[in-house]
């Protein structure tokens, strides 16, 4: 079995001379999208890097990312890791 990972979604918004670009209507899943991206519309290619770097994280951490904000004792993926990273 070969699973692959694909469609990360904001690539194939860029003609092929853009480098960055901002949008008025954000789509997706907050718990994936760069904090640029969600919180100023702001996009780029590192855009969908973030995206697949949070699902690595998933990936290795054995966590799901539950999403883009934290609030009390709760940590989403990236805080759970930023703790494990400052650790080591």
């Amino acid at each position: 079995m070969n699973p692959k990972i694909s469609d990360f979604g904001l690539a194939k918004i860029f003609s092929s001379n853009d480098i960055e670009g901002s949008t008025k209507r954000v789509v997706g899943t907050y718990g994936y999208m760069a904090p640029e991206y969600a919180s100023e519309g702001i996009y780029s290619i590192k855009s969908d890097v973030f995206s697949f770097g949070v699902l690595l994280l998933e990936i290795l951490s054995g966590k799901r990312n539950s999403g883009f904000h934290q609030y009390g004792d709760f940590l989403n993926l990236l805080g759970y890791v930023s703790i494990f990273y400052t650790l080591a």
